[in-house]
């Protein structure tokens, strides 16, 4: 037999010194690794939008399908088709984008309050003992509270207009800013700070060079969780005493049992929030370049 004709995996045992039942089983597992490989690349080359997108639309194309089989009743959840329509419809006629206005302006006062008192509570109580002996206990305590039960207090105090629901708005943002920035300054790492002081820093050098940066991530982070707060509050606070916003648009839409208004208020509350949190990334990374991260495989 001439060498053309030598089966592929006799040369693997000429060239490896093995006997050709392992030749074979060599040859069998290149095979296989090549498809796994090619198997790899085509996942790969298959966008990651598309990939994250397929859930939601199943999810959709189900829901439709149970709506149009009469399965899932429309006064239990409106169709998708529904919900479209009547999200156009309130889009045309004006009343969405004036309680997306009003909530926006709403959550974005409120968050600044929070901001500012939650980003200074923790930075006075993080840089100070003194600071912490005073603030911590009585934030913490008041962080056991739910913000809800605070209501009726807030409403003796401040009434039942616009400033109940922006302080609580402000409150609901506040503790994650405070915990997170304390958290944040009190991890930075010691070494940092001697080598600070080694290289001659005094303590407000320390506090903007060193403790300032690494707390950083963490009241970012915070940052994060508050926004998410933020909008938990505005959903309570508009169905209490409020006389428009997305919020009164769902407290409407519940006693006439339009579900259909309910969940497209809901859509546009989810929407804003990703929104927000897109916002808040693009922050990170402006911010942060300077730390590199694991960004997954």
């Amino acid at each position: 037999m001439s060498t053309h004709d030598t089966p592929p995996e006799a040369h693997i045992a000429v060239v490896s010194g093995d006997g050709p039942e392992r030749a074979v089983a060599r040859g069998a597992a290149a095979v296989e690794l090549e498809r796994l490989v090619s198997a790899s690349s085509r996942r790969r080359r298959v966008p990651r939008w598309l990939r994250r997108a397929t859930g939601p639309v199943l999810l959709l194309v189900l829901w439709q399908v149970l709506s149009a089989t009469g399965v899932l009743q429309s006064d239990v959840l409106a169709s998708p088709g529904t919900i479209a329509r009547t999200a156009g419809g309130l889009f045309a006629d004006g009343t969405l984008p004036s309680a997306m206005a009003v909530s926006v302006q709403r959550v974005a006062v409120g968050l600044v309050s929070g901001v500012v008192v939650g980003v200074g509570l923790g930075l006075l109580s993080g840089l100070m003992r003194t600071g912490e002996d005073l603030i911590d206990a009585v934030v913490q305590m008041l962080r056991a509270v739910p913000f809800a039960g605070l209501v009726p207090l807030l409403i003796v105090w401040l009434g039942i207009g616009e400033t109940v629901k922006v302080a609580l708005i402000a409150l609901a943002a506040a503790f994650p800013l405070y915990l997170n920035t304390y958290a944040g300054i009190r991890g930075v790492d010691d070494q940092l700070i001697e080598a600070g002081v080694t290289l001659g820093l005094g303590r407000w050098g320390l506090i903007r060079h060193v403790v300032l940066p690494g707390a950083l991530p963490g009241a970012l982070t915070g940052l994060r969780f508050a926004l998410a707060s933020a909008w938990l509050a505005l959903v309570f606070g508009e169905t209490v005493n409020a006389s428009d916003g997305i919020g009164f648009l769902m407290d409407q839409a519940r006693e006439f049992y339009r579900t259909d208004v309910i969940v497209v208020c809901l859509i546009v509350y989810a929407f804003l929030g990703l929104a927000a949190d897109v916002v808040v990334r693009t922050l990170e990374r402006l911010l942060l370049q300077w730390r590199p991260t694991f960004t997954g495989k």
